[in-house]
């Protein structure tokens, strides 16, 4: 059974940052691709960031020079820091790792 088990979220000022963390656990051998995604109050469920097995990164618009998504294997963990946060940015965070999900981190950008 796999879990992802998201933490790092919290209350931080406009400017601010903070860092995400995802922690896969369960049988598998490396975290190869994996991606954050986030869901504001009344929208969808958006993709922010994705790291492929190569190492190479995409991400949204919106977040592109403030977020960065990176992954240790040896401790089967993917990473979002983000950097200058916006009140636009308040959502609940969610780590993606193929067919599984984690429960969701809260990030709320307010002064």
């Amino acid at each position: 059974q796999v879990q992802l088990v998201e933490s790092g979220g919290g209350l931080v000022q406009p400017g601010g940052s903070l860092r995400l963390s995802c922690v896969i656990s369960g049988r598998i051998f490396s975290i190869n691709a994996a991606a954050w995604y986030r869901q504001a109050p009344g929208k969808e469920r958006e993709l922010v960031a994705v790291i492929t097995s190569g190492g190479s990164t995409n991400y949204a618009d919106s977040v592109k020079g403030r977020f960065i998504i990176s992954g240790d294997n040896a401790k089967k963990t993917v990473y979002l820091q983000m950097n200058s946060l916006k009140s636009e940015d308040t959502a609940v965070y969610y780590c993606n790792w193929r067919a599984w999900w984690g429960q969701g981190t809260q990030v709320t950008v307010s002064s």
